[in-house]
C-alpha cells in the first residue's frame, strides 16, 4: 500500500507540474506586462487569436518552449512559449496555421527558438495546403542572441518565399515591426496595419537622424497611413485591431486554402441581372469625371467588393468581389483620380494584385477607361517603362479566365496593357461609347492633319472639323470589334449577366504554358 500511494503522489505532482507550467505560459510576461499592453490599447497575443479563430478551434504548439540563450543572464529569465503563440485552428470552419507574437515576452523579440516555432507551423501550413496568417508585435531580433536570432529571420524568409504562391499567406502588424522583421511581411501576399499602435521601417527615427538628419516621428516614418498610403508597403490601414483582425477573416472568404484549390462558392440564385443604372453612370462627355466603384457596386453582388490598396495609388482600383455567388478579382482604371492614366505605382499595384489572384485560380475582371500612361520626366526617370511593363507582364502570364469591359476610352499602349485581347483576355466587351484608337481624337487630329490645318484661314474650325472626322473613324468601338479584338458590344444595363455567363462559360479553362522554370518579370 505504501509504494502504491508513492506512485499515486509521484504520478499527481507530475500533473500539478504540467498545470503549473500551461498556467504560467498562459500569462506570458506576466500580470504587469499584460497590463500594460492593454494600458497603450492592444491586446495580448492570446486575445488577438481569441477573435481571430473560430470559438474553442485552437491546438497550440510548442507551448512549454525556452530559449536557449546562456549569455548576460539570460539563462535567468525564461518564459514557457518564448514570446510567440503559434498553432492552427479554424476561420469559418476553414483551417488555418497562426502565430501571434507577444510583445510582454522580451518584447516579442525573435529568438532561436521562437523562430523555430514559426518555422515549425510554416511548415505544417505547406504540407497540409492551407494558410499562414501571421500576428507581428515585435521589437525585432533578440539581441542577446547575435547571429542566431538574425538566422532565426532568414529561415522564415526562406519558408515565405517557398510558400508564396503555394498558400495565401497574411501579415497583421499589431504592434513594431523593424529592420529585419519587416522582411517576412513583405513577401507575404497582404499586409495589415492597425493605425497609431503600429510601425514598420527598416531603419527607425533614430538612425534616420543620425544619417540623414532629418527629423521624423515613427508614426510619420512607418505609422500605418504612411506605408499605406505612400510606399503601399501595406493594404490595409485598420482603426483597431479587432477591425484588423475581421479584415483577415474577410479576405480569407474570397481565396482558397492553397494552389490547387478553388474559392468558396457562397449561395446565389441567378435571377434578373440587369442594372439600369449603369446606363446613366458613365458620362457622354468623354472628359467628365466618374467613380469606376459605382461601375463596380453594379456588376459585382451587392455589398460583396472588397478594396485592396485603397489609399495607394488611387487612380487605379483593385479588389475582391463576388459575381454570382463566386470569387472573382477586380482591375479597373479610376476617371475619378488622375484621370484614370497608368502610372508607376498603378502599374505596381496592379500587377502585384494580378500575380495574387492568378496564383490562386481567382477570375479576373478588368474595367477600362484609360486615356493612356502619365507623361514626365519623374515617370520616366522613376521606370515607368519598367513598372509598365510588370503589369504588362503579370495580365499576359495570367491563366485565371479573364474578361475585359472597355467602358469609355481605351487609348495608346495603355488600351494593350489592360488586359487586352492580344495579351490573352478570354471575353472582351465594350460599351457603344466606348473609344478604342491610339490617342484621343484632338492629339491625333493636331499629328495628322497639321499641314491642313496650319494652312487654314481658320484654324479653330479646321482643327474642329479633323477631331470630328477622326473621332468618327476611330473613337468607336466599331474598327475593334470588326478585327475580332472586342468580342461583343454590348448595352450597359446587360454587362453584368454578360459577365456572370462569361465566367460560368470559362469556370474550366485550362491554359498550358510554355515549359519553363519561371519566368523573368521586369522588376
Amino acid at each position: 500500500m505504501q509504494i502504491v500511494g508513492w506512485f499515486y503522489f509521484y504520478r499527481m505532482n507530475k500533473k500539478e507540474v504540467l498545470k503549473q507550467q500551461i498556467e504560467i505560459a498562459l500569462k506570458g510576461g506576466g500580470e504587469h506586462r499584460i497590463a500594460a499592453q492593454h494600458k497603450k490599447g492592444k491586446l495580448t497575443a492570446r486575445e488577438r487569436l481569441q477573435i481571430l479563430l473560430d470559438e474553442d478551434s485552437f491546438e497550440e504548439i510548442g507551448m512549454l518552449v525556452k530559449h536557449r540563450s546562456t549569455d548576460f543572464g539570460m539563462e535567468k529569465e525564461q518564459y514557457p512559449g518564448d514570446g510567440v503563440v503559434t498553432g492552427y485552428g479554424t476561420i469559418h470552419g476553414r483551417l488555418v496555421y497562426v502565430f501571434s507574437q507577444d510583445f510582454t515576452v522580451f518584447g516579442g523579440s525573435l529568438s532561436e527558438t521562437h523562430a523555430e516555432k514559426i518555422c515549425k507551423i510554416m511548415d505544417l501550413a505547406i504540407e497540409n495546403g492551407a494558410p499562414v496568417i501571421g500576428l507581428n508585435d515585435s521589437g525585432g531580433a533578440r539581441i542577446q542572441e547575435g547571429v542566431v536570432s538574425l538566422g532565426g529571420y532568414a529561415d522564415i524568409f526562406y519558408r515565405n518565399t517557398r510558400a508564396s504562391g503555394v498558400i495565401p499567406q497574411l501579415s497583421a502588424i499589431m504592434g513594431p515591426c523593424a529592420g529585419g522583421a519587416v522582411y517576412s511581411p513583405a513577401i507575404t501576399d497582404f499586409i495589415l496595419m492597425v493605425e497609431q499602435s503600429s510601425y514598420m521601417f527598416v531603419t527607425g527615427p533614430n538612425v534616420v537622424k543620425t544619417v540623414t538628419h532629418e527629423e521624423v516621428s515613427s508614426e510619420e516614418l512607418g505609422g500605418a497611413e504612411t506605408p499605406a498610403s505612400k510606399s503601399g508597403v501595406t493594404h490595409f490601414a485598420c482603426a483597431n485591431e479587432i477591425e484588423c483582425i475581421q479584415r483577415i477573416k474577410d479576405l480569407l472568404g474570397y481565396m482558397p486554402q492553397n494552389c490547387e484549390e478553388d474559392a468558396p462558392v457562397y449561395p446565389y440564385e441567378i435571377g434578373d441581372e440587369s442594372r439600369e443604372k449603369l446606363e446613366h453612370l458613365i458620362p457622354e462627355n468623354p472628359n467628365q469625371p466618374y467613380d469606376m466603384k459605382d461601375v463596380i457596386s453594379e456588376l459585382a453582388d451587392p455589398g460583396s467588393f472588397l478594396e485592396v490598396h485603397a489609399d495607394y495609388a488611387e487612380n487605379i482600383i483593385v479588389g475582391f468581389a463576388r459575381m454570382a455567388g463566386r470569387s472573382i478579382g477586380i482591375v479597373a482604371n479610376q476617371p475619378a483620380a488622375l484621370a484614370g492614366v497608368l502610372d508607376n505605382n498603378s502599374s505596381k499595384k496592379g500587377a502585384r494584385f494580378v500575380r495574387f489572384c492568378d496564383a490562386f485560380n481567382i477570375p479576373l475582371l478588368t474595367l477600362v477607361d484609360v486615356p493612356g500612361f502619365l507623361p514626365g520626366t519623374d515617370q520616366e526617370w522613376n521606370g515607368i517603362i519598367t513598372n509598365g511593363a510588370k503589369l504588362l507582364y503579370a495580365f499576359s502570364e495570367a491563366t485565371v479566365p479573364k474578361i475585359t469591359l472597355i467602358t469609355r476610352k481605351a487609348y495608346g499602349g495603355a488600351y494593350d496593357v489592360m488586359n487586352s485581347k492580344h495579351i490573352g483576355a478570354d471575353l472582351n466587351f465594350a460599351f457603344p461609347n466606348a473609344e478604342i484608337a491610339v490617342m484621343g481624337a484632338k492629339g491625333a487630329a493636331e499629328i495628322i492633319f497639321k499641314k491642313e490645318i496650319d494652312a487654314a484661314d481658320d484654324k479653330q474650325a479646321k482643327l474642329d472639323e479633323k477631331v470630328a472626322e477622326y473621332a468618327e473613324k476611330f473613337a468607336n468601338p466599331y474598327g475593334a470589334a470588326a478585327r475580332g479584338f472586342i468580342d461583343e458590344i454590348i448595352m450597359p444595363q446587360d454587362a453584368r449577366k454578360k459577365i456572370i455567363r462569361g465566367f460560368q462559360m470559362l469556370k474550366n479553362k485550362v491554359c498550358n504554358m510554355p515549359r519553363k522554370k519561371h519566368g523573368n518579370i521586369p522588376l
